[in-house]
Formats: structure tokens, C-alpha cells, sequence
């Protein structure tokens, strides 16, 4: 019995989908690190735009 729950361990493609989001949390951090100054850019600009129409209304 407990020889069955070792094959479905290794057989089970669980893991699979952890590895596939680490990579994509990687990927995304990686992107984030690479354009860091046009975002901040971004960012700022939208909300300077915020602000500005805020005082409008």
C-alpha cells in the first residue's frame, strides 16, 4: 500500500505547476528590475495627471 502512494508521488505532475509560477514570478522580476526607470517614470507622470484633474473637480 504504501508502495502505491510512492508511484503516484513520483508520477504526479503537481510540482510541475510550482515550477511553471516560480519561473513566471522570476520572469516578471526580471522585466520589473530591466525597466525600473520607465516605470517609475510611468508612474510618476500618472500620477502627476491624477493630481492636477483632482483639483479641477
Amino acid at each position: 500500500m504504501n508502495t502505491l502512494r510512492v508511484k503516484e508521488f513520483l508520477v504526479g505532475e503537481d510540482g510541475v505547476g510550482v515550477v511553471e509560477m516560480i519561473l513566471i514570478i522570476v520572469v516578471l522580476i526580471g522585466l520589473v528590475i530591466l525597466f525600473r526607470d520607465n516605470l517609475t517614470k510611468l508612474v510618476k507622470n500618472i500620477f502627476e495627471k491624477i493630481n492636477k484633474q483632482s483639483d479641477t473637480v
